[in-house]
């Protein structure tokens, strides 16, 4: 649509507002007309330092768009029927345009689709309008959601960001029957100067990829995995919370979304990617957790599929913790299904323990997900000069240890207040000079631009 000119013929009232976003700018026209025997024109122009104000008079209606702008929404209300669609000779025309790429963002593939909407724009606002004070850590609709699915060639189509909006799933689809489903989680951080910033989303893709091939199922390419979490988090952008405030959390799904009554991999699936802006994971804050030891349950066994970020991880936790939150804990420790001594992992978050100079973690031996807050922690450890060691822990080394802290991307890095095991209870020194706040500094630091990346962990999005 660029450098050129598209008409409307047709005599529906239209009232709504047209927003383009290119380069952090936004025009936004707003127009209350009925379009009859003029025209409404959108051409290309070269105002790129304000707001535009669309001209208008009574034989037609201009809007200027920034140069070289791909995509404007056009919305009417009531709806153009299907008929006039076919009718209208640019309609005809822009059905056949590939409508999209605005700051990298795939927004609509069919103008049909686009014109029944009736609220369907990019939003221009700075922050969304909610507390940021006291930003917790729970579902707030954002404004988008990325969706694709695989075709019957087992490859995945181009996904596009559409409206936040609930799905629809056949009540035989492989996810809601068999459980046949993975996730993972990122977060797009603003930093001081304004950047979105996004760390290490190409490890969740490798790891999405892993999670997929143990589930029997087609999961996205590492390129199109990374592009929808930038998509998603550059559409959302007034949702990542200021500096300090939180961060925009990131939910890659892949689910079997085709019905399949037998037990066997879904003939569909769908790839989505949701947003909600979060503060801290626990109600406790930053403040030290308690931890209850489980002997009765355990998260995963081997052979099974702990290793990987499976839907079905997480519903049989559920019980424990529960259970250990009614007692006034913050989380619980699982140890390993056959010798039932070495500790694995908590319910959401992997664990270390501090002893001297050295810091032990459970190896990922299977049973215990290798998580991506896990990988740069040790990293960032070894870099500042710590032994780091990923062994088999027992957790009678657990209650002996000088500090204990758990990681992950839901709760950063967590200094652990106690921890209770066969009604022994063991508590551990917390301030700020412990190992964990030292980690945690570094990691934040790198996360929102402070301190140096020297391992090129983030990825910012232009």
């Amino acid at each position: 649509m660029s450098h050129g000119q598209l008409d409307l013929h047709w005599g529906h009232y239209y009232e709504d507002e047209i927003k383009v976003q290119k380069s952090y700018i936004t025009l936004t026209y707003k127009i209350r007309t009925k379009v009859q025997s003029g025209t409404l024109r959108l051409s290309a122009g070269a105002n790129r330092n304000r707001l535009a104000t669309p001209s208008i008079n009574k034989e037609s209606r201009k809007l200027r768009c920034l140069k070289s702008v791909e995509q404007c929404f056009i919305i009417f209300d009531p709806p153009v029927s299907n008929t006039m669609i076919r009718q209208s000779p640019f309609l005809g025309r822009f059905a056949q345009i590939s409508l999209s790429k605005v700051r990298g963002r795939c927004l609509t593939t069919h103008v049909a689709s686009t014109l029944q909407e009736t609220k369907h724009m990019i939003r221009d606002e700075e922050y969304a309008d909610i507390d940021w004070n006291n930003l917790g850590y729970g579902i707030i609709k954002t404004d988008y959601i990325y969706k694709a699915k695989c075709t019957p060639n087992n490859t995945f189509e181009q996904g596009q960001v559409s409206d936040y909006e609930n799905i629809e799933l056949s009540p035989a689809a492989g996810v809601l029957n068999y459980g046949q489903g993975i996730f993972e989680g990122t977060k797009a951080f603003r930093g001081e100067n304004g950047r979105i910033l996004l760390f290490r989303p190409d490890q969740n893709a490798i790891r999405m990829q892993i999670g997929a091939e143990r589930m029997c199922m087609q999961s996205p390419s590492f390129k199109q995995f990374v592009d929808a979490v930038k998509q998603t988090a550059i559409a959302n952008k007034r949702w990542i919370p200021p500096p300090g405030k939180g961060s925009l959390y990131i939910r890659p799904l892949l689910i079997g979304s085709g019905p399949t009554l037998g037990v066997s991999p879904a003939p569909e699936y769908t790839f989505l990617v949701y947003a909600s802006p979060v503060g801290n994971y626990f109600k406790e804050g930053t403040k030290p957790l308690n931890l209850y030891v489980n002997t009765e349950s355990h998260r995963a066994t081997s052979g099974g599929t702990g290793g990987v970020k499976s839907i079905t991880n997480y519903a049989p936790v559920l019980k424990a913790i529960s259970r250990a939150k009614e007692q006034g804990f913050s989380d619980v420790v699982y140890l390993d299904s056959v010798h039932k001594k070495y500790i694995e992992e908590a319910s959401c978050s992997n664990i270390f323990l501090v002893k001297g100079n050295v810091i032990s973690t459970p190896a990922t031996i299977g049973t215990i997900l290798e998580g991506i807050t896990r990988k740069s922690i040790i990293d960032i450890a070894r870099d500042l000069g710590y032994k780091v060691e990923e062994r088999l822990v027992a957790v009678d080394e657990l209650m002996e240890a000088d500090e204990i802290f758990t990681t992950g991307t839901a709760v950063s890095v967590a200094t652990v207040g106690s921890v209770t095991y066969n009604d022994r209870r063991v508590e551990y020194k917390t301030g700020d000079e412990l190992v964990s706040q030292k980690l945690y500094k570094t990691l934040v630091g790198i996360q929102v631009g402070k301190t140096e990346d020297k391992f090129n962990w983030v990825v910012e999005i232009k």
